[in-house]
């Protein structure tokens, strides 16, 4: 089986195909990494109309709140900015209904950021329906100065909830990797990207990162020994364990959903199979018997299935069998090459990359019916994870010859471009809820 995209950095869509071909040759990963610029492409079908003016204060703030708050709101696809240009309002200040309602806004955010004697900011919030000339409420956040934009995403969840209904997602976060020079990062970011702090550095490459259920670690797979091997990373102390050291080659690990134990890839016994590893030590579990690669476990979020790339039928393709292993049955029937399954946690959808025509795009199929939609029109997609409320996707691609990492609804219509023109960002996960 060959999982080779184009000339690309090494990613675990290549991992497997090249341990298989005996070769891990050194692939080019350019450009060094870089602040990460928002920009938002595409109309959504029924986007809500908000104003979110400045905050009074953000001039003098490190971090714009209001301009925080309007662009999540924007990259989510559910919310249509409506022109602010010179208008500052703090939580106190009742909108003019009637003029915000003639220049179409329906709902706006106004709120205030100050400077406490302690050094820390005293960030407040209020919402306001236009329409209704109501008062939804409001928020207030103590903070240091290196939590004003985790405060200004949790004022993007406050507005998303109240005027949605569902849980946002923008305080949650994301892990990637990149390479400058010849030094690979794992980083862990804001849901934008911003706010990157580095996990771990190192000479050799590093793949695969996938976050625990709970979001306290991350599972990644490292080449410091010369080879795959797959350690977790305690997110909050920096602290890793070795969790896989086998014979031959050990990657593309997955989380099970009560976060007891990974499956992963192993070529311990001859061929590329997935087991099961307690993360407390013991002998791993065999689950597949194939003599063909079976690579990419995810685990379904209520733990039924475990979704899988393998080439028995003569090509990559998707299939799904019981987390304790045995019979597989088959997922994908449209294309002849499909890898990298991610699915939501609501259930509802498998996201994967289909190979048309020599470009790899992502596709996502609605579990129950079988549907299947192409999301994308770049040719060189790979690594999509769901935002822990399933409305989103983030995944990595190539624009203008670059490295992007961009965000998009399930249909296509809305997509971010979270990278900035000097970036180099691969294998995005998106982590979980924090509980």
């Amino acid at each position: 089986m060959s999982i080779a995209p184009p000339l690309r950095p090494l990613s675990r869509r290549t991992l497997v195909s090249l341990l298989a071909a005996g070769a891990l040759p050194a692939l080019p990963f350019t450009s060094a990494f870089a602040q990460f610029r928002v920009e938002v492409s595409g109309v959504g079908l029924t986007q809500l109309p908000i104003a979110v003016a400045a905050f009074r204060g953000d001039a003098q703030a490190p971090q714009k709140i209001g301009a925080i708050v309007r662009a999540d709101l924007e990259r989510s696809g559910m919310f249509r900015p409506v022109d602010t240009t010179g208008v500052a309002a703090d939580e106190n200040t009742r909108p003019d209904l009637a003029a915000w309602r003639q220049k179409g806004a329906d709902s706006m955010v106004t709120g205030s950021v100050s400077l406490l004697a302690d050094g820390r900011y005293d960030v407040r919030l209020r919402l306001w329906d236009i329409v209704r000339g109501q008062d939804l409420g409001g928020q207030s956040y103590t903070v240091g100065p290196a939590d004003l934009r985790l405060s200004a995403h949790r004022i993007s969840d406050f507005v998303y909830e109240k005027l949605t209904g569902e849980k946002g997602v923008f305080s949650t976060r994301i892990a990637y990797v990149t390479k400058a020079a010849q030094k690979y990062n794992l980083w862990v970011a804001d849901s934008d990207g911003e706010g990157a702090q580095s996990a771990l550095t190192s000479p050799e490459p590093i793949i695969s990162p996938a976050w625990s259920p709970n979001g306290s670690q991350l599972a990644y797979v490292s080449f410091e020994s010369r080879k795959p091997v797959i350690y977790s990373h305690d997110v909050a102390s920096g602290k890793r364990r070795l969790l896989a050291n086998f014979r031959g080659s050990n990657s593309a690990p997955a989380w099970s959903p009560d976060g007891k134990q990974l499956v992963a890839t192993l070529s311990r016994d001859g061929g590329s199979q997935l087991y099961s590893i307690g993360l407390n030590g013991g002998e791993p579990k065999r689950l597949t018997q194939s003599s063909s690669i079976d690579t990419e476990p995810a685990f379904s979020p209520d733990g039924r299935y475990i979704y899988f790339v393998s080439d028995r039928g003569g090509a990559p393709q998707i299939y799904r069998m019981s987390p304790g292993g045995g019979n597989a049955e088959r997922v994908t029937f449209t294309g002849s090459y499909n890898i990298s399954p991610a699915i939501s946690p609501d259930g509802r959808w498998l996201a994967y990359v289909s190979r048309v025509g020599g470009a790899f795009k992502l596709h996502v199929m609605e579990l129950a019916s079988g549907t299947v939609t192409p999301i994308t029109d770049t040719s060189a997609d790979e690594s999509p994870s769901f935002a822990p409320n399933s409305r989103l996707i983030v995944y990595a691609t190539q624009q203008q010859g670059r490295e992007a990492l961009m965000t998009t609804t399930l249909d296509g219509k809305i997509k971010a471009k979270l990278s900035g023109a000097s970036g180099d960002i691969r294998e995005p996960d998106w982590g979980p809820f924090q509980r």
